[in-house]
């Protein structure tokens, strides 16, 4: 009866070993989501912080496109406020599709092209978005890890326990995919 008894408890503590280990397997994924998540924050702060000096650059340039520059700030705005992934790479797409236009003001005036700032600046956004997507990239594989690990066995009996969600990926939209930003210089 003894021997019985310690089989039992020595497999509940086995069991509770192996749910421990699993948690913090689980633990350490999340981390990992939220440190690539920082990551591609930091990348978009950078852009963020770009953009108000192309903004002038335009301004001095293209007096009447003031529509267009509104629209950049006002997207500019929203990318910044934007909090869960979802939501972020909505306004982002948005964002670039702004840039867009603004790029295309810098084909329509030869001031802007021959300005050495904007050219800079144009220069200088192409290779953060270069940055923003490899770390999207990063992101988007640490996500793909994590949400297997919650959703294969026996990670997703202590996921489910926990109350441990899945992590959204940072998506483009399919026109973005579809037209990648284009930086003429």
């Amino acid at each position: 009866m003894t021997n019985i008894l310690f089989v039992i408890m020595a497999l509940i503590v086995c069991c509770a070993i192996g749910c421990i280990m699993i948690y913090n397997g689980l633990m350490v994924s999340a981390q990992r989501v939220k440190e690539a998540w920082s990551t591609i924050n930091t990348q978009l702060k950078r852009r963020y912080d770009l953009i108000p000096n192309l903004i002038e650059m335009v301004k001095g340039a293209a007096k009447h496109e003031s529509g267009t520059l509104e629209k950049v700030t006002e997207a500019r705005r929203l990318a910044m406020s934007a909090t869960d992934p979802a939501a972020k790479a909505k306004a982002e797409n948005a964002l670039t599709g702004a840039l867009k236009t603004i790029f295309a003001l810098g084909e329509n005036y030869p001031s802007l092209r021959a300005n050495e700032n904007f050219l800079s600046a144009q220069q200088e956004l192409a290779d953060t978005e270069t940055k923003i997507q490899a770390a999207r990239q990063f992101y988007n594989t640490v996500v793909a890890a994590f949400n297997s690990r919650i959703k294969t066995f026996p990670g997703n009996i202590v996921a489910n326990k926990f109350h441990i969600e899945e992590a959204s990926y940072f998506e483009l939209d399919a026109a973005e995919v579809q037209q990648p930003p284009k930086v003429q210089f």
